[in-house]
């Protein structure tokens, strides 16, 4: 089975039960080896007092990209710290896209970069994700485990 495919069922196995991210309408765009992109329209129900997007939303849609991208090894993973910047403000309709990255995946620990833009490309967050990896728990069994070497 060659890392993509790995990946992409680690995806399934994960949204099965993903009702957070269900919830908010969030879609996934693309997942590979360490990386995933998810996509979310802000919605009335999401916006605060000021008629802003909900930063927790926003953090939300990054944090969803983040653990599709850190499980693509098959190997259970789970967030153990992150930080968000928002940089700038969603509106009522707007299609906002979070684009994970694998910046480093070293033993149990990784960390991951996911850029938060709008459907203009202007950045609206900016997340830096940790992750714990639980040696040798799968996210699908019977599938390969880890990071291809």
């Amino acid at each position: 089975m060659s890392p993509q495919q790995v990946a992409e069922a680690s995806r399934d196995a994960m949204w099965r039960g993903d009702r957070a991210s269900k919830s908010l309408g969030i879609e996934i765009l693309a997942v590979g080896p360490g990386s995933a992109r998810l996509a979310m329209t802000v919605r009335e129900d999401m916006l605060n007092g000021h008629d802003l997007c909900h930063g927790g939303l926003i953090t939300t849609l990054a944090d969803s990209a983040f653990a599709f991208a850190c499980n693509s090894y098959n190997e259970l993973t789970v967030a153990a710290g992150f930080d968000v910047n928002v940089v700038a403000s969603a509106r009522l309709g707007d299609r906002l896209t979070a684009s994970a990255s694998e910046l480093s995946k070293a033993g149990r620990t990784g960390v991951y970069d996911i850029a938060v833009t709008n459907q203009r490309g202007e950045a609206v967050a900016a997340f830096r994700g940790r992750s714990y990896t639980m040696k040798g728990k799968a996210v699908v069994e019977g599938l390969p485990i880890g990071k291809p070497r």
